[in-house]
């Protein structure tokens, strides 16, 4: 992983079934052809596509010259579960995870419920991955705050501060519209001496009712001069990737002009979009 310039990556999640697969594989051929710094492969909600995750993770790593950041919760493993498929990436030659708490079956927003000999934070997790391999070790930011902080932003501070004295080396963010949400994370943290890059995640939207239960889900606000947009196009899909489009590439623009370190898309396992901004981006990349 190089952070010594802007990096661009794009994140896929596990397909259900065989035709998602074949999406996913038919969309990340796509967006190899922009040789991105790296792929990223989530876990689905409450950890229920764990093994699909790790088989779907080892094989990028094993088809394509990418490198792969592998996600890794807290959610449904116990401790030494958690070895089991940290030594599973090792052997499958992935060198990069982003160790997150995760969310539990409910939601972000539901009780935590801890497996037996299992972990409750994603600090655990660091510390478990730094005595298992040498990984370099990501985790979440969140410019909106996290929906558990009840909007204690210098909580989230706090937390990140503690991740990387852990040996955490660089943080993705939660999608979000508003580049000055950014900008606060990043000098909060700077003020109180960090030097972790925040990766901004940016999220081309496509799909208006998707955005809306993702939004409620992860506590993102739409920004209401966004939401009154999409509300009008909302029932042409064409409109609204456009409309998705342009916003995601104006934000990605001030983002660059802000100076960050990197762009993370969620491509929602689909090149189409992604594509378009990314190659509008080519002369500012």
């Amino acid at each position: 992983m190089r952070l010594e310039k802007r990096m661009y990556s794009f994140e896929f999640f596990p397909p259900k079934d065989v035709a998602g697969e074949d999406r996913l594989w038919a969309a990340l051929s796509s967006l190899a052809t922009l040789h991105p710094d790296f792929v990223a492969v989530t876990y689905g909600a409450g950890g229920g596509t764990r093994d699909r995750t790790i088989r779907i993770t080892s094989e990028i790593t094993a088809r394509t010259s990418i490198p792969t950041v592998a996600h890794l919760t807290c959610v449904g493993s116990t401790r030494d579960e958690l070895i089991e498929i940290l030594h599973r990436y090792t052997e499958s030659g992935i060198k990069s995870i982003l160790a997150l708490r995760g969310d539990p079956v409910g939601g972000p927003r539901a009780p935590w419920t801890p497996v037996d000999g299992g972990l409750t934070h994603a600090d655990e997790l660091i510390s478990l991955a730094r005595e298992q391999g040498d990984f370099t070790i990501g985790v979440a930011a969140f410019p909106d705050g996290h929906p558990n902080s009840d909007g204690d932003f210098g909580k989230d501070i706090d937390v990140l501060l503690r991740k990387e004295s852990l040996g955490a080396s660089f943080a993705t963010t939660q999608f979000f519209f508003e580049v000055d949400k950014w900008k606060r994370l990043v000098d909060s943290l700077a003020a109180r001496g960090s030097s972790m890059p925040i990766i901004a995640g940016v999220l081309p939207v496509t799909n208006v009712k998707l955005l809306t239960k993702m939004a409620e889900l992860g506590g993102t606000p739409i920004p209401p001069s966004i939401a009154s947009r999409f509300a009008a196009v909302e029932d042409n899909p064409e409109d609204v990737r456009k409309l998705g489009v342009e916003i995601a590439l104006n934000l990605c623009n001030d983002l660059i002009d802000a100076g960050v370190p990197g762009i993370h898309f969620y491509t929602m396992n689909s090149s189409t979009a992604t594509s378009e901004i990314f190659e509008s981006l080519q002369d500012r990349r």
